[in-house]
């Protein structure tokens, strides 16, 4: 395929006569669009070494009527999908994935091959352009003269007036008329602002005509940009112009070809080659390339009427670049969307953050140089009101995390910790934590291994007879120790070994605890107040109240049933507050039924929950002094826990694609340790990163472009990192000590249940689960994984079963009296992960796990071109391939 590259001046006139080139109508003819003598354009910046062309908007015109009254109407449009006029329903369809039939992209090629083709074409005006496409020799004078009148005439575009659609007045125009500048409507449009600054437009006309005696086909490319007045529905410069008229014929072939020019349009491989194209047989050759490429749907195998929704991420257009193309954009960082870029571009490869420096607290003063020069816009990007919003929506969830865990760790701990400590310590440890650490979006938090170890370890005191609370300040000051030790020894870039078979193991067996403890707490509720049974009822279970005058009201258990959709989007969009709602529920039902059941136990004065004790710990208490030198044993096992926890975490929210300032791992583990120390001290809870909190502090501030076509996602720019969002979170959580007198009433068994969601949503989420599934399941119901297409399905089952039996033995660890030794257990996985490599190839470990990052460079490149067929199906699949997200592997049920 012959191919100018950008840069090149002129082009080469075509040997067919009526393909006439735009330089012999004018012999002023300048470079192409994007051409300069110098190289590429303004319209060639080049973004991430990419060359990007405007964005096009495509419009198609039809002309409808024939033969009583001819008039234009617009009935579709593109930019990355299709939209449909649905005439008889008065609205635009929504944007869908077009389908074309294959013989009307043949007849349209056809059509082009002997029609006219109009390169670089000067014209400034509608008029001027008119008059270039219909000088065709086979139009007489007068059929010349009506087609003109006919192409000038105004198009009706669709439009909404308040809650009633109606289409723009028609009329024909005048050469004296000022009808070139924009309309009030076009400059109103909303679609406008839908469409990125440099936008270009491009129109298909169509129709059927009587009065011609052969069908008469015109491609015109520009060679500056136009308004051409009222032709498109928003004001924009047009670039090119595709007319197809002819005498009528069966079926909807004009409105066929017209869909078809439009596809070809939208499409950004053939409109890059259409942008450079030279002559006729250029056109012709980024059609057939087009074609080469077409998926064909057999007839009588899909239904033609059904729509396809436009994917969640576009696949990766690489390999469809030309070679000239290819060479233009070098060595570009393609976008991370098909599975095959993920595999390649792991997040996991080491950055600058975990390389070790050889040096002791290397890594540390590191991440203090390369976060300081930050440190004041860290304040001044705070000053937007996107902060504000995200202030009161993190601060609910804290609060909410506070409460439910301060609550349950009350419950663990006979009193020794609860609300009141939960409150301060998330208060003091969140707000220092975003001061001084090197990621300030991440949220302090309890979290689920840590309430578990707490537990654990509130056992053994009472077993040996020990002092909890001094006991656990020694266990602080050991494990603040070890995080020191770890910091200086820049420990943290081994956590980049922590693969998802360690992650999933960790995960579930949390999620597992967390559902057993919150099911037994119930059932021993159930117990201890049983709901009061109608013995001659035949209605079940009753509650019964005492009323306000003396009687007795009964409510029935009634089955909830689904009112209506509006009712489903209110539950959809209320789901990041459920937490909150649920305790609201739960305290509102309690009250109102007035249950007897335990509430969360909460002083009534800002002291702490056990009565006798002060807000400092006792060195030693009623322990002897050797027990302080034992508190080791378990500080090194949580070291072990808080490490993974803490630093998986981390990984999760620095990654590259999020575009932070950049990550802080040693310096993060360092406010850690001093927080740990500092909460032993005070006899607060342990405080770590909180994965899905921080992540939806994250997500809270992110930054996306306002303007996005139809059907496209909007473009992520960024996250509006800053330290003032989390501190602002903190100061309101330390305030809120003085809700005590309110959270007396929350309803213990709320907890539970809070609990209990979490566990199932967490254990839901793995890809463990899923697979666990598959055991189970049939293989002709199973599901089309990716993961199923390049691993037979033995292997997986073998892999899955590995996993199980790995859960099983921590839970038998766990259910003994050496349950507190489970953090070591959990860190054998990685043992346990890296034995499998003699079990399963490289290829296998790919799909079913994550490579270690020595491993990873060592699988060929032929591995990897695996037919990855983009469909909406794959696109969710392939995220069960690679390291989830974040809360689906968040190792922290928090």
């Amino acid at each position: 395929m012959e191919m100018k590259l950008p840069g090149q001046e002129g082009f080469e006139a075509s040997s067919t006569p009526t393909n006439v080139s735009a330089g012999e109508l004018d012999s002023d003819l300048g470079p192409g669009p994007g051409h300069s003598p110098d190289g590429p354009s303004a319209t060639e910046s080049k973004e991430l070494g990419v060359p990007k062309d405007p964005l096009l908007f495509i419009q198609l015109n039809e002309l409808l009527g024939w033969p009583q009254a001819l008039e234009w109407r617009e009935t579709g449009r593109w930019v990355l999908f299709e939209e449909k006029l649905e005439m008889a329903a008065g609205r635009w369809s929504a944007p869908h994935v077009p389908t074309l039939a294959l013989p009307s992209l043949q007849k349209l090629r056809s059509l082009l091959a002997e029609g006219l083709v109009l390169l670089d074409c000067p014209a400034q005006s509608l008029l001027e352009l008119v008059e270039q496409v219909t000088r065709v020799e086979s139009l007489s004078p007068e059929l010349r003269g009506q087609l003109q009148a006919l192409l000038l005439q105004r198009p009706q575009h669709y439009k909404t007036t308040g809650t009633r659609p109606c289409w723009g007045s028609t009329h024909s125009r005048k050469a004296s008329d000022d009808e070139e500048a924009p309309l009030r409507e076009q400059r109103q449009n909303p679609l406008r602002q839908k469409l990125p600054p440099g936008a270009e437009a491009g129109t298909v006309l169509s129709g059927e005509l009587g009065f011609l005696a052969q069908p008469l086909g015109a491609f015109v490319r520009l060679r500056d940009p136009v308004v051409l007045g009222s032709l498109t529905e928003v004001s924009l410069p047009s670039r090119f112009f595709c007319l197809l008229l002819g005498p009528p014929m069966l079926g909807k072939g004009y409105h066929e070809m017209a869909r078809a020019a439009a596809v070809l349009l939208s499409d950004p491989q053939f409109q890059w080659s259409v942008r450079r194209a030279s002559n006729l047989h250029d056109v012709l050759a980024a059609l057939d390339a087009f074609l080469e490429e077409v998926t064909v749907l057999p007839p009588g195998r899909w239904d033609p009427t059904a729509r396809i929704p436009p994917p969640k991420c576009l696949p990766s257009q690489h390999k469809r670049l030309p070679s000239q193309q290819r060479e233009i954009k070098g060595p570009a960082v393609p976008c991370l969307t098909s599975a095959e870029d993920r595999h390649r571009h792991d997040p996991h490869t080491p950055s600058p953050e975990l390389q070790r420096t050889g040096r002791l607290f290397g890594g540390l003063f590191q991440d203090v140089r390369r976060k300081a020069p930050w440190y004041p816009s860290d304040f001044l990007d705070a000053l937007h009101l996107q902060c504000f919003s995200a202030v009161l929506y993190i601060y609910l969830a804290t609060v909410t995390n506070a409460i439910t865990f301060g609550g349950l760790l009350g419950d663990a701990t006979d009193g020794a910790q609860g609300v009141m400590e939960s409150f301060l310590g998330t208060a003091v440890a969140g707000a220092a934590f975003c001061l001084m650490a090197g990621q300030p979006l991440t949220i302090l938090s309890s979290t689920g291994p840590v309430l578990v170890f707490e537990r654990l370890l509130f056992s053994f005191s009472r077993d040996y007879s020990l002092d909890y609370l001094p006991f656990r300040l020694w266990v602080g000051i050991w494990v603040a120790t070890f995080c020191l030790v770890l910091v200086a020894t820049e420990a943290s870039v081994l956590v980049r070994y922590f693969t998802r078979f360690t992650e999933e193991g960790f995960c579930a067996l949390i999620s597992l605890i967390f559902i057993y403890d919150a099911v037994g707490k119930m059932l021993n509720l159930a117990h201890t107040y049983p709901i009061q049974k109608a013995g001659s009822s035949a209605y079940g279970c009753l509650c019964q109240y005492p009323g306000p005058g003396g009687n007795e009201s009964q409510w029935t258990r009634t089955r909830p049933k689904d009112r209506d959709d509006i009712l489903s989007m209110v539950r959809r969009g209320l789901s990041d507050f459920s937490s909150v709602l649920a305790i609201l529920l739960g305290c509102g039902l309690d009250a109102f039924l007035g249950l007897a059941t335990p509430k969360l136990m909460v002083p009534r004065e800002f002291k702490p929950t056990l009565p006798g004790r002060g807000w400092l710990v006792s060195p030693f208490g009623a322990n002897r002094w050797w027990w302080s030198v034992a508190a080791a044993l378990p500080a090194l096992l949580l070291s072990i826990l808080i490490f993974m926890d803490q630093q998986i975490t981390a990984v999760i929210l620095n990654r590259v694609e999020y575009r932070l300032k950049g990550a802080g791992f040693h310096l993060d583990l360092f406010c850690v340790a001093m927080l740990m120390l500092l909460t032993s001290v005070l006899g607060l809870p342990w405080y770590v990163s909180a994965t899905v909190i921080s992540l939806a502090h994250m997500d809270s501030l992110r930054r996306e472009s306002r303007a996005c076509a139809p059907g496209e996602l909007p473009n992520f720019l960024g996250i509006r990192e800053q330290r003032l969002t989390g501190l602002v979170v903190f100061i309101l959580t330390g305030v809120s000590i003085f809700l005590a007198p309110v959270l007396k009433f929350i309803p213990m068994p709320v907890l539970y249940g809070i609990f209990l969601y979490m566990g199932v949503a967490a254990l839901s989420s793995i890809q463990f689960t899923k697979r666990v599934k598959l055991l189970l399941m049939p293989a002709k119901h199973q599901p089309d994984l990716l993961l199923l297409r390049h691993v037979p399905l033995t292997r997986v089952h073998l892999f899955t079963a590995i996993q199980l039996a790995c859960l099983g033995l921590l839970w038998i660890i766990k259910s003994t009296p050496a349950a507190i030794i489970f953090p070591l257990m959990l860190l054998g996985l990685v043992g346990v992960r890296k034995a499998l490599e003699r079990v399963f190839s490289p290829q296998e470990l790919l799909w079913l796990d994550e490579l270690m990052p020595e491993e990873e460079r060592s699988i060929p490149e032929k591995g990897l071109e695996s037919e990855h067929s983009f469909s909406g199906n794959d696109s969710e699949d392939s995220e069960l391939m690679y390291r989830p997200k974040a809360p689906e592997i968040n190792i922290s049920v928090n």
